[in-house]
């Protein structure tokens, strides 16, 4: 089974931090020389108040990581869709994907943070048929020669946004209820998840394919990303150790949902090998690997150490 593999940029902190984009840049050039096919972006305008996590805007970042790399796709991981102006969004995705000569990819979500949504005059209950809004003018202006529309209040009369976008910009929803699971079966391009476990992606991941047969789409053709931290150390208990207190600082896991820090991959690199093939059998088909505090030891262990140990796992339980 053949997967591919990126990795998560420190764009998005914990409150003791600020995040430096000559480091990003350093990470991103070495992310593509390793082998790894395609490096993500956190996405909020501002979270917390006494704890404030400092960011850098991820549109803005990927555009920058994009002129200083080749051949790396750059993706969302997720974009908060509707607190974004459908319009905007659709002409700076397009443009990323002009520099980057075609290498973006769209991770978006409804969002959940409430006081981004006031400060942008969004209704936060409105949030899923905002979103669903939003991505239908999106693929409009990025797939058709003129829009000629009305949605709510926003009217498009014979819209012309040139240059389309080539190829327009995969599209993977994030969440993780049914009625999020339903768009991405019958919406999307695919499903973005994090920190899932291989036995609670196979649970969602079957809903997502009965609603997209349902639909009349073929599953298969439906891409799946699993956004999962990694440890690599001398033990799994001397990897869970260290793990722990650093994804509780920089990390959310919601209550509701399958979310959970025990899906981080952690112990010896054969450790990590087997557990990665775990959610390949299970079923996904791209791994986005956030390393140990943003670690280029970590980073570089991955590539050297993990990942050319597991096709040799995969399957072998």
């Amino acid at each position: 089974m053949s997967a591919t593999f990126g990795l998560a940029v420190e764009n998005f902190t914990s409150a003791q931090k600020t995040p430096q984009i000559d480091e990003l840049l350093v990470t991103a050039r070495r992310a593509e020389q390793l082998g790894f096919t395609s490096l993500w972006a956190w996405d909020h305008l501002f979270l917390g108040s006494r704890q404030p996590f400092p960011q850098l805007e991820a549109l803005t970042t990927l555009a920058v990581l994009a002129s200083h790399t080749t051949t790396i796709e750059l993706g969302t991981g997720v974009l908060v869709l509707p607190i974004r102006d459908p319009a905007l969004l659709a002409k700076t995705a397009a443009t990323i994907q002009a520099i980057s000569n075609g290498r973006l990819r769209l991770g978006l979500a409804a969002g959940w943070y409430e006081r981004e949504f006031d400060a942008t005059g969004t209704p936060f209950k409105d949030r899923g048929r905002i979103f669903e809004r939003n991505l239908e003018i999106c693929m409009d202006l990025w797939t058709q020669d003129e829009v000629t529309d009305t949605w709510d209040d926003l009217s498009f009369r014979r819209v012309k946004m040139l240059p389309l976008p080539q190829p327009r910009p995969q599209v993977l929803i994030g969440g993780y209820v049914d009625r999020v699971l339903k768009r991405v079966g019958t919406l999307g391009d695919g499903w973005l998840t994090y920190f899932y476990t291989p036995e609670a992606f196979t649970k969602s991941w079957n809903k997502i394919a009965r609603f997209a047969d349902d639909a009349g789409r073929d599953p298969a053709e439906l891409h799946s990303v699993n956004q999962l931290p990694i440890c690599i150390a001398p033990s799994k208990e001397k990897a869970q150790a260290l793990s722990g207190p650093w994804l509780a600082s920089y990390f959310d896991t919601p209550e509701w949902s399958s979310a959970t820090p025990d899906s981080a991959i952690c112990g010896t690199p054969e450790d990590c090998a087997e557990q990665i093939a775990a959610h390949l059998d299970a079923g996904v088909k791209e791994i986005c690997l956030i390393p140990h505090e943003y670690d280029s030891e970590q980073m570089e262990r991955c590539a050297a150490e993990v990942l050319p140990l597991v096709g040799a796992t995969v399957g072998a339980a």
